[in-house]
């Protein structure tokens, strides 16, 4: 199969290049390198069946060309990450839509198997909202706060990528699946851009105090990147998923305050956990999910399998990444200098 990538140079999307790889599959990654790095796929410089393209989602000619030949499409490429959603919302809510739009109209004309990345955000507060709801169904409800809050323009803009997607399935028949993420995490993210968990690893090795935003007390489900890929493998080639959605994540939740100690300890990290409040990093009013659980029943069902990597293997991997890292820092490996030149493919 030839696999186009959309965000290939990002965390999920490097990791789901190298499973694919490893099953001889074909790879061309698409990706702007705006919050994707060239790092993530150094290893894959000069692989014979891996190329990449440095283009932008908008620009539907560059996507066409990028996409031509293709047997399957994974859309990954989004604007991601709280504080540059707060602080770029037109460029996210273009990108998000905009980029699906146009994966979807080339998906349609090239019959092509396509796999839409959404996220948990949008569930929104439905679990502190709605009565007698412990855990989020795909069919279930989802609450969203106003719109004058850009917190939620995310989410939006996911909800509307998945309506697109189904719509596409529903009047023009394109296989299409939608995945909600919860939280995946791993070795290779970065905490750039207030992905939590890397965020807490890189300041513990680094003996600076963890930082909690909020009070600490809300809860999440992580998900190891290596499940996550291993599970949109598993959708893309199980026909009964096509124009369905789909959770991906696992139903264990675990607040802040216990993620931070936990960090601190597995790390061995003698520093301590400062709280800063949501309005002193994000402004005023920003509004938050206290939990975010998803229901696995339907995914189960669907492939036989649900993400099984538990908390701490995810921990130890990203511990174990990320003092790698610290330590490749004071040798020359190269990274550096490479350009999309390296990446040649077939």
């Amino acid at each position: 199969m030839r696999y186009l990538i959309t965000g290939g140079a990002g965390f999920i999307g490097s990791h789901l290049a190298d499973h694919l790889l490893a099953q001889g599959h074909h790879v061309h990654a698409f990706d702007n390198l705006s919050t994707g790095s060239l790092d993530t796929i150094a290893h894959l410089a000069n692989h014979e069946r891996f190329a990449l393209t440095i283009g932008d989602v908008c620009n539907k000619s560059a996507l066409e060309t990028a996409a031509s030949g293709c047997d399957r499409i994974v859309h990954l490429a989004a604007a991601v990450g709280v504080k540059h959603i707060l602080e770029h919302p037109v460029e996210t809510i273009t990108t998000n839509v905009r980029g699906t739009e146009h994966v979807l109209e080339i998906a349609e004309a090239q019959d092509s198997l396509t796999l839409i990345a959404s996220t948990s955000e949008v569930y929104g507060k439905a679990l502190e909202t709605v009565d007698n709801l412990d855990t989020l169904a795909e069919d279930g409800p989802w609450v969203l706060g106003a719109t004058s809050k850009r917190r939620w323009a995310y989410a939006c803009t996911k909800a509307m990528d998945e309506f697109l997607a189904l719509a596409y399935a529903s009047e023009y028949g394109t296989p299409v699946i939608a995945a909600r993420f919860f939280n995946t995490v791993g070795p290779r993210q970065t905490g750039q851009y207030g992905m939590v968990v890397p965020s807490f690893v890189k300041q513990a090795l680094a003996g600076e105090p963890i930082t909690v935003y909020g009070d600490g007390r809300q809860t999440r489900c992580f998900t190891h990147v290596q499940d996550a890929v291993e599970v949109v493998d598993s959708l893309m080639n199980t026909e009964s998923a096509h124009g369905e959605v789909f959770n991906i994540g696992r139903p264990d939740p675990i607040s802040i305050n216990t993620l931070a100690e936990r960090v601190r300890e597995l790390s061995g990290a003698d520093v301590p956990i400062n709280h800063i409040p949501y309005d002193e990093a994000y402004g005023d009013g920003f509004e938050d999910m206290r939990r975010r659980t998803p229901d696995m029943s339907k995914l189960q069902a669907a492939i036989g399998t649900r993400p099984e990597r538990d908390l701490d293997t995810i921990l130890r991997d990203v511990i174990d990444h990320e003092r790698a890292k610290q330590q490749d820092m004071h040798s020359e490996n190269g990274v550096a200098s490479l350009t999309a030149d390296a990446f040649n493919g077939a």
